[in-house]
């Protein structure tokens, strides 16, 4: 029980640092329109259904692999650039 508790609170920090971080507002800036777009339905739809206390049908479900796909080449360019500021900043 104590452990299943510390991961809980593990998994809470590590979200709470990553969204501090700025990363993920950095790639979203970065979207091509459609897949902002897609985006933002998907919060919508969420919100949506969240106040009217249903839950999406399971074929419309999306995968987290598939979610999170199409930021990962946005986050990498977001940590190279930061890295390459911080360099910089040396000098």
């Amino acid at each position: 029980s104590d452990l299943s508790t510390s991961g809980k609170w593990l998994d809470h920090i590590q979200k709470w640092y990553y969204n501090a971080a700025g990363f993920n507002n950095l790639r979203l800036i970065r979207l091509p329109e459609n897949l902002y777009n897609d985006r933002m339905f998907h919060i919508k739809r969420a919100l949506d259904l969240t106040m009217k206390h249903q839950i999406l049908p399971k074929e419309q479900w999306t995968k987290y692999e598939e979610e999170n796909v199409y930021l990962e080449l946005y986050l990498k360019e977001v940590i190279r650039e930061r890295k390459e500021r911080e360099e910089w900043a040396k000098k």
